[in-house]
């Protein structure tokens, strides 16, 4: 019959917002940079094309959403789903690889600027048995806490599902909280020195991703409560997991290297 559908593929249909997204991030990058040379209509542009890139996002996922439960994402799409929050994953590993590289590369190779000496001379840094010690057990009992809502949910626990979820949420709301008191209270500041500027740019992006985490996973949670996921179809949930085990593995990373490394032999704050 012509016409008809003999694929397991998803046709979109024409949809504005791929276009108005693109404009809408041109509007916020550009007016960033206006506003960073004091241009007087720089500050309005990049608010307003803030404000378009999330309705971009939430009417583009809300459409998403829709097209699930209209049963279009068949075992081909959703794989392929998958695949691209895997490249977004591997996406996200680069940029904080640059961070790292950056660290790395002035504490192995520190310069005359710095006094040949890592880290530099008359910085105290964080003890990181401290605060830091605490927020890496509190991220790993979220990543224990979205496995087992991961694993409620396959087996069609709902009850389970949303005190995973809650719990994780919870935790992740603690652990910015526990960083923000930190981030208070560091005997050192962003700028003026190499190891405050390394040290805050990949903590402070870390924390970040924390943040939209817990929004990822707030949104799963509401859409839990709405009955949205099954044990056979639930992408969403299945991303959010991803994103956050991710989050735990990149502060791993960043605790060892930048909080108990980093700071090795340096007088302790406190």
């Amino acid at each position: 019959m012509a016409g008809s559908k003999n694929h397991d593929y998803h046709i979109l249909a024409p949809d504005p917002w791929p276009i108005i997204g693109a404009f809408s991030a041109l509007a916020l990058t550009g007016g960033g940079v206006m506003w960073l040379h004091n241009n007087p209509y720089g500050k309005f542009i990049c608010l307003a094309g803030f404000a378009m890139v999330l309705l971009t996002m939430l009417s583009w996922w809300k459409n998403t959403i829709k097209e699930a439960h209209q049963g279009f994402h068949t075992p081909v799409v959703s794989l392929h789903l998958r695949y691209g929050m895997i490249l977004f994953i591997a996406s996200e590993v680069m940029f904080f690889v640059a961070w790292f590289w950056v660290f790395f590369d002035a504490s192995l190779f520190p310069s005359a600027v710095v006094g040949g000496h890592w880290p530099p001379k008359g910085i105290e840094v964080l003890n990181p048995f401290a605060f830091p010690l605490l927020n890496t057990l509190i991220l790993l009992c979220s990543g224990t806490t979205v496995t087992y809502a991961h694993h409620a949910l396959i087996h069609n626990n709902r009850k389970g599902l949303k005190v995973g979820l809650a719990a994780t949420i919870v935790l992740g709301l603690l652990f910015t909280s526990v960083q923000a008191w930190e981030y208070a209270h560091a005997p050192f500041a962003f700028k003026g020195s190499i190891y405050g500027s390394t040290f805050f740019m990949a903590t402070g992006f870390h924390g970040f991703h924390v943040v939209v985490g817990t929004i990822f996973l707030i949104v799963c949670l509401i859409r839990a409560n709405k009955g949205d996921f099954t044990p056979q179809q639930h992408f969403g949930f299945e991303a959010a997991a991803w994103y956050w085990h991710f989050v735990d593995v990149v502060w791993l990373f960043l605790f060892v290297s930048i909080y108990v490394w980093g700071g090795w032999g340096a007088p302790i704050h406190g």
